[in-house]
């Protein structure tokens, strides 16, 4: 192999997804941060941060605006995955398959010894996959539960009053569990097992792909991704997609 195919980085992340990314940090973070406080009302350190954002009504109101800001990053997000699949013909590498739980558990014979390598991981291995949908799930959830809590009242003209506790201890139990994956497993693959710049710089080197997606490597080099579309047929996708 070459020096020129060893120093070869690979287009991880658009422009476009890594400010979609930002926008998703941001608006998690400051859910979490104003959401957790209310639910721990009682500790010092909640006081002094809805103290510091200027009362609890200050709080709740800038919760409620960054819960509109990722509500809309999710919808924005659902549709540019459609645009990707049907439009441009992309993969749709998201979603869960059998090849998944092979990995899965080839990687756990690997990292006890029990395999010589380990798995060949896709564009998008199990752990991030897992880690995406469970992401999903928690979006309904909390988005769910969080517009019952921000609209009691209509809430309880539809639903009984049960609802309103019920939803209530679901909301902030799936927060403190969102909080708890993003720093217990998104932080340590991301940032301590290595530091990974591809949200960043949006490329990671061939090192990066053949240890973690050597898969898609191999389909890269091979040529056996997915070609994109004639321009004609791209033209008729995007009209049935987004009709004028």
């Amino acid at each position: 192999m070459s020096q020129a195919q060893k120093q070869k980085r690979y287009l991880r992340f658009s422009a476009f997804e890594r400010v979609e990314h930002l926008v998703l940090i941001i608006s998690f973070t400051t859910l979490a941060v104003t959401g957790l406080v209310q639910k721990y009302s009682s500790w010092p350190v909640s006081q002094v941060i809805v103290q510091f954002l200027g009362g609890i009504e200050t709080t709740r109101l800038i919760h409620h605006f960054a819960a509109a800001i990722f509500l809309i990053e999710a919808v924005y997000h659902l549709i540019m995955a459609g645009y990707k699949i049907f439009v441009q013909n992309k993969e749709a590498s998201m979603l869960p398959g059998i090849k998944d739980g092979q990995d899965a558990l080839q990687w756990f014979r690997y990292n006890l010894g029990m395999a010589d390598k380990p798995p060949k991981m896709p564009r998008y291995n199990f752990m991030e996959k897992a880690e995406y949908w469970a992401m999903a799930w928690g979006l309904v959830l909390m988005g769910l539960t969080g517009l019952m809590l921000w609209n009691p009242i209509a809430t309880t003209n539809i639903l009984p009053g049960t609802f309103i506790p019920a939803a209530k201890a679901a909301h902030g139990a799936e927060a403190v569990l969102a909080v708890l994956a993003i720093i217990l497993w998104h932080f340590y693959h991301v940032h301590i097992k290595h530091w990974n710049w591809a949200m960043i710089k949006g490329t990671i080197s061939r090192h990066e792909m053949e240890v973690e997606h050597a898969e898609e490597l191999e389909k890269i080099e091979s040529g056996r991704l997915p070609e994109p579309p004639p321009p004609a047929v791209v033209r008729r996708r995007l009209a049935i997609f987004a009709p004028a």
